[in-house]
């Protein structure tokens, strides 16, 4: 079984280091400590989840009652984030070779009302950076990074995250944890944060980490994961629980570890994937978070259907994101969102994926083309 979201393979000895996480005191400073080589300047603040991250960018900077420059293509949960601020997202279409959102355009978005352009380096591939600084500083708008898909990669010799006002990481996105994000800001904001303790919703979705589990939840989906796991808290802005805290900072070295390895895997997988005709994404500085990929062009609207071939295989391929954000607005404006929205698929990838595994994926997408064309 080969799924997407970050996976554990367990060991006897990974296994009791995971169970002790669920009991011992958090090392919330040693993390953190960590976390300073890369952002030496900033302060660190650990959150429930990305998203809070977010909010307290908005909050920190008054962004209240504004506009933001924001990618068309990108995750729709910032939608009720932006409702509940009264924030309205001015669209970039992005760049269908990087994902990431077209320079030549955000001059022409600028109006009065815009207060800050927030950058996202989509699935792992970091923007270029340095011409969208410049036009902040001309505009003087407030540069805020999600760096979800990008922990610990480097632009321009400096790890992104640093390059903005603030900025946020998911950790659930790279590594096998419960939940938790992380708040990059200037070291003078005073953030005081809700505590949050482990909850039913935390074990369900850890359970999600364990292929036998993800398999249950992805044959029986809404039939075993009841409501309360997508439900999403938007009420107060929480801090990471501890047993959350435990398994990052458990996980985080081991995803370090393994890093060079699996991005010299991931640009052998894109040119296997090539040869089956996806069109691939420029790979420099990619993080592949995501083994991400557009559907052949002759058949882009078979999408779905070679999704459900390879479930039927045991290959859990997404869509992640086939309902951006800019969807729920008017995403015609936007062509390249909408075809890559219509054509994204993200194969699986895994810090201990070997050879065999990625030829396997292969050989089975292989097949189901076959069926499919």
């Amino acid at each position: 079984m080969y799924f997407v979201h970050p996976q554990i393979k367990l060991t006897q000895k990974n296994l009791k280091e995971i169970s002790l996480c669920f009991f011992k005191f958090p090392q919330s400073e040693a993390l953190k400590k960590k976390f300073s080589f890369y952002f030496p300047d900033k302060q660190i603040v650990f959150t429930d989840m990305g998203r809070s991250a977010f909010r307290i960018m908005i909050e920190k900077m008054n962004l209240r009652n504004s506009e933001i420059l924001f990618p068309a293509y990108i995750c729709d949960i910032f939608l009720p984030i932006l409702k509940k601020y009264n924030l309205k997202p001015i669209f970039l279409d992005v760049d269908p070779k990087t994902f990431n959102i077209q320079t030549k355009d955000i001059e022409k978005k600028i109006t009065p009302q815009t207060k800050a352009i927030f950058i996202s380096h989509i699935y792992g591939l970091p923007n270029n950076i340095n011409p969208i600084l410049k036009i902040a500083k001309k505009h003087k708008l407030k540069v805020m990074e999600d760096c979800a898909h990008c922990l610990g990669i480097k632009m321009n010799h400096k790890y992104l995250g640093n390059f903005g006002e603030a900025a946020m990481f998911s950790f659930y996105k790279s590594l096998p944890v419960i939940r938790g994000g992380m708040l990059i800001c200037p070291k003078d904001w005073q953030i005081d944060l809700d505590k949050t303790d482990f909850s039913l919703r935390d074990f369900l979705s850890f359970l999600n980490c364990f292929p036998c589990w993800a398999y249950i939840f992805k044959k029986l989906g809404n039939q075993v994961a009841p409501k309360i796991i997508r439900k999403e808290k938007l009420i107060k802005i929480g801090a990471i629980n501890k047993v959350s805290l435990n398994l990052i900072n458990y996980f985080l070295n081991y995803h370090q570890q393994k890093s060079k390895k699996r991005i010299k895997l991931a640009l052998s997988y894109q040119q296997e994937l090539k040869k089956l005709g996806f069109q691939i994404p420029k790979s420099k500085n990619n993080s592949f978070c995501y083994l991400s990929v557009l559907m052949p062009e002759k058949i882009k609207n078979k999408r779905d259907a070679l999704v459900k071939e390879l479930q039927k295989r045991n290959v859990f391929c997404t869509r992640m994101w086939h309902q951006p954000l800019a969807s729920h607005y008017d995403i015609k404006k936007y062509p390249f969102t909408l075809d890559i929205s219509q054509r994204i698929i993200n194969f699986p990838l895994q810090d201990f994926f070997e050879k065999k595994e990625v030829k396997k994926i292969v050989s089975e997408t292989q097949k189901c083309l076959d069926i499919i064309e």
